[in-house]
């Protein structure tokens, strides 16, 4: 379900179109459009070893487990091309989120003239963090091959990186996984799955559309 305020305001509505024209552009491999979102996955060991699933049986496993750590995911998902890489660690520093801005243009995308980076507001998504992380000449680099684009306070449903994420937490992540290279493991082994699939996202929800279907959250004139 779609988070909105109650009562909108000029900089919501105004954040939330500059996301919808984007989606709007035609695809170009020289000017992707790539959405980035972050989330985190609680490590869960077995306390006691499960019983395996037989005939008639499904699998049994205790209802204790021990907490062992989280891991840190940092998904970098280009829809209109059906593309994607999550990276794992045990952090969300401002360092990391440079690391992944630095292999989204040198590495995935290195032909690239502009990279546009769909987004939330975090405190780390900014020019600043790669500043932190690499020198000055390298961070100056970076920044003159991408175009940040914020979704609004409230507004997470429009980064389609989200929705990745649902898929991936129902498909792959909503068990117990023991530690951060199991997960490293299965989010990878999802990943590249889901990159062979060929399935582009097809977006049909436009500022028009937003025009009058939330019309309620526009400021009134």
């Amino acid at each position: 379900m779609w988070c909105i305020p109650a009562q909108a305001n000029a900089a919501f509505v105004c954040q939330m179109e500059a996301v919808l024209e984007v989606y709007r552009r035609a695809a170009d491999r020289s000017h992707p459009v790539v959405c980035m979102d972050e989330t985190s996955v609680q490590c869960i060991k077995e306390v006691r070893t499960p019983i395996p699933a037989k005939a008639g049986q499904s699998e049994r496993y205790d209802v204790e487990y021990e907490r062992n750590g989280v891991a840190h995911l940092l998904a970098f998902y280009a829809p209109f091309e059906n593309w994607r890489r999550v990276d794992v660690a045990d952090n969300h520093a401002a360092e990391q989120w440079a690391e992944g801005v630095r292999r989204l243009v040198q590495e995935d995308y290195p032909e690239a003239q502009r990279i546009t980076l769909v987004m939330d507001n975090l405190n780390t998504h900014t020019g600043a963090s790669l500043y932190k992380a690499f020198p000055p000449a390298l961070a100056r680099s970076l920044l003159d091959k991408l175009e940040f684009v914020y979704t609004p306070k409230h507004g997470s449903w429009l980064n389609m990186a989200e929705c990745e994420f649902s898929v991936l937490g129902r498909q792959c992540l909503d068990r117990r996984l023991p530690d951060i290279e199991t997960v490293t493991c299965e989010v990878l082994a999802w990943t590249k799955r889901r990159n062979q699939s060929n399935k582009p996202v097809d977006w049909r929800f436009t500022t028009d559309d937003a025009r009058i279907k939330l019309k309620r959250l526009y400021p009134k004139l």
